[in-house]
């Protein structure tokens, strides 16, 4: 009951998203809320931009400080300013350059730890965070076998080659989350060794995730995942992160994805996914089985699962993860959102083909981040 005791001995209390605090005061803390509701209000999270654009992205901060002064590192407001700049060429061409150093950089930090081949010109998907069922980093997984199988059918007409970088730590006792790390890793072994796919794709685990490298990896990302189930993420803050440093964003309506998506526009933000709402209310009649049925890329993927491709040698350590899937009271709906999931990852790849408009929208996302500094959250 800690929760409750501190509810009643604040003077305020806040959720850290606009969709956070208002879910707290609808169910949560709903006999509180109305007992007390002038103590409840919203205070959305925000990052350091000290740490986060200033001091793990040199070159980058020093481009936006020549342009537009220094006053965003202590004001990050005034990255507004930036907006304008989107649309000239020459501005472009040094914020791509900037971008692709840092990819780099990635790639030389990754070296220490992998003997694998990265190619910088490929999009960077990157999604780490904890490895939760709710974060969905099973639904990455489930696209990238689908990318994996589009590859072996030789559907790859205007393909867009892809480094899917996922990181995270499980909590000791949290063994599906261990599961999962497991999938990824042995999904990542057969697609990266098999000839045919080559550097059309890699999957890659990035053990020991911790915040040193984060300050390699947030600079050097183009596609941030923030792909929670709508209703599970209380705010977010990889996310910021990932937007101030120029990656554009696939999410859910979820936590913070939403504000970011206010402040940047739906046209620089890709969105697919149900609602908190529609969770809600798909909750009691929620039916794996009948969204399988009716996508054939859903199918192949799972036939893959299932079949033992990603675990030849080790014959059922996927069922669990499987089952969860495919349960009708898995509460995280991951199957429920693939279609959605898949067809917004079709727009991420068309925007990359066009790498002076992809550019634009990652110089927009950086302008747009203003909110999300600490800054503006403690003053307020």
């Amino acid at each position: 009951r800690m929760a409750y005791l501190a509810i009643v001995g604040s003077f305020s209390v806040n959720g850290v998203a606009e969709l956070h605090s208002k879910l707290l005061k609808e169910g949560l803390f709903r006999d509180f809320y109305e007992l007390w509701p002038n103590k409840f209000n919203n205070k959305t999270n925000g990052v350091t931009p000290r740490r986060w654009l200033a001091g793990c992205n040199l070159e980058l901060a020093s481009l936006i400080t020549d342009t537009i002064g220094d006053a965003w590192i202590t004001d990050l407001s005034e990255l507004a300013k930036l907006k304008p700049y989107a649309d000239d060429a020459a501005f472009r061409k040094k914020w791509f350059d900037l971008n692709q150093a840092s990819k780099q950089r990635l790639v030389d930090f990754k070296k220490e730890e992998f003997d694998i081949e990265l190619d910088v010109n490929a999009l960077f998907d990157v999604q780490v965070k904890r490895i939760h069922e709710y974060k969905r980093q099973l639904l990455n997984v489930l696209h990238v076998i689908h990318l994996y199988d589009r590859i072996k059918r030789g559907d790859t007409q205007n393909w867009v080659n892809r480094c899917v970088l996922i990181g995270g730590k499980a909590a000791p006792g949290y063994v599906m989350a261990k599961k999962i790390i497991k999938l990824i890793n042995s999904v990542g072994h057969v697609i990266n060794n098999d000839p045919e796919v080559g550097n059309k794709l890699r999957l890659i685990f990035l053990p020991n995730y911790r915040v040193s490298a984060m300050e390699k990896i947030c600079p050097g990302a183009d596609l941030s995942e923030q792909i929670s189930t709508a209703g599970k993420e209380a705010s977010g803050t990889g996310n910021m992160k990932f937007m101030m440093n120029g990656a554009l964003t696939i999410g859910t309506l979820d936590g913070a994805n939403i504000e970011i998506r206010e402040e940047v526009g739906e046209e620089n933000f890709f969105l697919f996914g149900l609602t908190e709402a529609e969770v809600e209310a798909l909750r009691s009649h929620y039916d794996p089985q009948s969204y399988i049925n009716q996508d054939s890329d859903l199918q192949a993927v799972m036939h893959l699962l299932e079949c033992g491709h990603f675990n030849q040698f080790e014959p059922g350590v996927f069922d669990d993860v499987i089952n969860s899937i495919k349960s009708p009271h898995d509460p995280w709906m991951t199957i429920a959102d693939f279609r959605s999931y898949v067809d917004a990852q079709r727009r991420v790849e068309q925007a990359w083909r066009d790498q002076e408009r992809w550019t634009k929208m990652s110089i927009l996302n950086t302008a747009a981040s203003g909110k999300f500094s600490t800054d503006r959250t403690i003053k307020e």
